[in-house]
């Protein structure tokens, strides 16, 4: 089975780099497509999700923003299995903190360049792996600003209920971008921050595993 990944804000695929699925699934990256302007999450989703292969059986896994992309798919789409990591299943589940961001337009006033050049600093006091740093130091300098400024527009407007969708949802207790006191996952890493994805991967991997190993297909 097909299992497509999508990256979160300011990321692109390698940020997968130690994900392995069990044997008989296929990693399909979904790589971001450029958005058209004032366009809503839901209507970005749909268009993202006309790469997927709906002939035989999938599943989507979103990071972070993709998490919330990948619940917007299963809206339209019919994905087996739908999976968050380090994300949320509704707008409802967003830190309270968010909507002052956008009553202030702070996403607005405060340049892409030091938000970027903050995401490198930060490394600096973050647990990945020197080899990591240096593959997000990559990412994130080449992130494209008009996405950036996009996604977090389309981000603090999401306005969609809860999705009829069961999500396996797979999240980090030290989640300083999208704190676990906001959501309810079903699947928790203890001690694990927003980039669990790359520092505590093989957790992640032992999820996904028995979670997908049974639905070989």
């Amino acid at each position: 089975m097909k299992v497509y990944f999508i990256s979160g804000l300011a990321a692109d695929k390698r940020v997968f780099r130690h994900i392995r699925l069990p044997e008989g699934h296929e990693i399909v990256h979904l790589d971001w497509i450029n958005p058209y302007p004032h366009e809503s999450l839901s209507d970005y989703a749909r268009r993202l999700g006309e790469k997927i292969d709906q002939s035989e059986s999938f599943a989507i896994a979103g990071l972070s923003l993709g998490g919330m992309m990948a619940v917007e798919m299963a809206r339209h789409y019919s994905p087996r299995h739908t999976i968050l990591i380090s994300s949320v299943p509704t707008h409802q589940h967003l830190p309270w903190y968010f909507r002052w961001s956008y009553k202030l337009r702070l996403h607005q006033v405060v340049p892409i360049s030091f938000m970027k050049k903050s995401a490198i600093a930060k490394r600096l006091f973050t647990s990945e792996t020197s080899e990591d740093k240096k593959v997000l130091y990559s990412v994130i300098k080449e992130s494209d600003p008009v996405f950036i400024k996009w996604a977090m527009n389309a981000v603090l407007t999401w306005n969609a209920e809860a999705s009829s969708t069961s999500c396996i949802h797979i999240h980090g207790t030290r989640d300083e971008i999208l704190p676990m006191r906001y959501t309810r996952p079903t699947h928790i890493v203890k001690g694990a921050g927003h980039m669990m994805i790359m520092t505590r991967a093989a957790e992640i991997n032992r999820i996904l595993k028995e979670l997908l190993e049974p639905e070989v297909c």
